[in-house]
């Protein structure tokens, strides 16, 4: 009973401080599911509390959805994909085009609701809303992005055609860090292609993704195109084992990434798989020094680092280590704060234990002989005393043997090393087991085509220190950092949710009949 009077108390502070985040799948202290377009009350007994960063105070409870609840989940995306999949694609464009406008007119809700859960300042949260309206306004595209082939006559009145058809029901296992961006790469790409789905959103911060159903079902969507079920464990090996389940896929850390991609890829499933990340940031000496300062710096700290394309290593080629005391000054300037409030550069991590984790591999550099110059780990923020906060912190002289290098902190921490050449900086890079992003800061063409070439990662930014691409093309991470054969969103994305149908007819020029000839213009529905 405390809990719960507890609970109820904190979550009328957060709907006074938030109220137009308060939606309508949340009751007094739960996060509800979403299933056959209703939002409903799970009968759980296990509940996963939702702490707000800043303040550790709880938000919501979220639900470890029962057996039951996710059979009921699977079978509404079953049921709606017998007549969702057989909806023209212009319906299904239609769709987008409504979504996209209702999402543009929800973007600080669903920015309040990011900062509430995951701790973004509200830019970065507004951020995360905007990247993944991109990939809804893509499929809005779908007309185009899903022409078929066709070959006529390629025998004596023979005629041969080929079209991409949606695979079932498919399913998306999302991470805590992009709550809105993550959940807009899934289901989009996969319901205009005639797909329905099952998602589970980070139990963390589930809310963004149950604003985006409200959306969703505001925008016309039928019942049981999409659902929603929560948890942790369980729920990922019933999606992974599921029959009716034909696809999945998942952004999230390396271990549950892989597990997953097995899992589900013995059980017959096309799994496409994002995981984690080490990601290089070579300066040159004749980079233009101040907007490559401000660029890493950013891309270093910016989301209190916890993005899989951080730029979390930088490595400096000859004279530009001298660079660093300038870098250090300026990570000095950036305000730490809690996201909602004024002028925050960086908010809260996601928890005490990640909190914990980043803080165990600073010291685990300073241990293994890297030099600390700016250490963020006993930052004290007026006001929340109790948050998860950790500043801006940089380790040089970090050697590829350290763990602090080794490992993905995801935190407000920048590593950087030192060499000669670019060829060293390369070698580096190449030898690091994962391929998700690099960046190269330079002025000079051929420094920077050299580097294109050369290096063995999936997505390059010159002078651009987090290469995201736009959605008509894909995320294509690669090596450690994917698993799978199709990457997220663009025309890959579309290709994941579809399988191709091919079709060789014969139509006889003597079986020609003569018929009366229809005057009315044809109208496409």
């Amino acid at each position: 009973m405390v809990l719960v009077l507890n609970c109820h108390r904190t979550l009328c502070l957060t709907l006074k401080q938030h109220r137009s985040v308060w939606p309508r799948f949340m009751s007094a202290a739960t996060t509800k599911l979403f299933i056959n377009g209703k939002f409903v009350e799970s009968h759980a007994t296990d509940w996963i509390d939702v702490h707000n960063p800043a303040t550790n105070e709880v938000v919501t409870r979220v639900p470890k959805s029962t057996q039951a609840e996710m059979e009921k989940a699977v079978e509404a995306a079953k049921e709606a994909f017998k007549s969702w999949s057989k909806t023209s694609i212009l319906t299904r464009q239609q769709l987008m085009f409504r979504l996209q406008n209702i999402i543009k007119a929800n973007m600080k809700r669903l920015a309040d609701s990011i900062t509430t859960e995951q701790g973004k300042t509200t830019p970065d949260a507004e951020g995360d809303v905007l990247r993944g309206l991109q990939v809804v306004e893509h499929c809005c595209s779908v007309t185009s992005l899903q022409l078929g082939e066709t070959l006529p006559s390629i025998s004596k009145d023979m005629d041969l055609h080929s079209y991409r058809v949606p695979l079932g029901v498919c399913a998306g296992i999302t991470p805590f860090n992009f709550p809105a961006m993550i959940p807009l790469w899934m289901f989009p790409a996969a319901i205009v292609c005639g797909n329905t789905y099952v998602m589970k959103p980070s139990e963390r911060d589930p809310g963004a993704a149950m604003i985006l159903m409200e959306l969703l079902k505001e925008a016309g969507c039928p019942d049981g195109v999409v659902n929603v079920i929560h948890g942790q464990h369980e729920a990922v090996n019933f999606i992974c084992d599921h029959p009716d389940i034909r696809a999945i896929s998942f952004v999230g850390s390396d271990q549950a990434g892989k597990y997953i991609y097995e899992r589900g890829s013995r059980n017959g499933k096309r799994v496409q798989s994002n995981m984690g990340a080490k990601n290089h940031g070579v300066i040159m000496p004749d980079a233009n020094k101040e907007n490559t300062l401000n660029q890493l710096i950013g891309a270093a700290f910016g989301a209190a680092g916890q993005r899989c394309m951080a730029l979390s290593t930088a490595v400096f080629v000859g004279e530009a280590k001298q660079w660093l005391p300038d870098l250090i000054e300026r990570s000095k300037k950036l305000k730490v704060n809690a996201g909602h409030e004024p002028e925050a550069d960086l908010g809260p991590v996601i928890s005490p234990a990640a909190k914990q984790k980043i803080c165990e591999l600073i010291q685990s550099g300073v241990d293994e002989g890297a030099q600390l110059l700016l250490d963020g780990r006993n930052i004290k923020v007026p006001k929340y005393e109790k948050g998860n906060f950790v500043g801006p912190t940089v380790l040089t002289n970090v050697t590829p043997a350290m763990r602090c290098y080794k490992e993905e902190i995801f935190g407000p921490v920048l590593v950087t090393m030192c060499v000669d050449t670019l060829d060293d900086a390369i070698q580096i890079i190449n030898q690091n087991p994962y391929g998700n992003g690099t960046a190269i800061f330079t002025t000079n063409g051929a420094t920077a085509r050299k580097f294109t070439q050369e290096i063995d990662v999936g997505q390059i930014g010159v002078n651009v220190p987090i290469p995201v691409p736009l959605p008509m093309f894909s995320f294509t991470g690669s090596r450690g950092s994917f698993m799978g054969d199709s990457n997220f969103y663009g025309k890959a994305g579309l290709n994941f949710y579809t399988q191709w149908k091919t079709v060789t007819q014969l139509w006889r020029e003597g079986d020609v009949s003569h018929s009366r000839a229809a005057v009315a213009m044809p109208v496409m529905q």
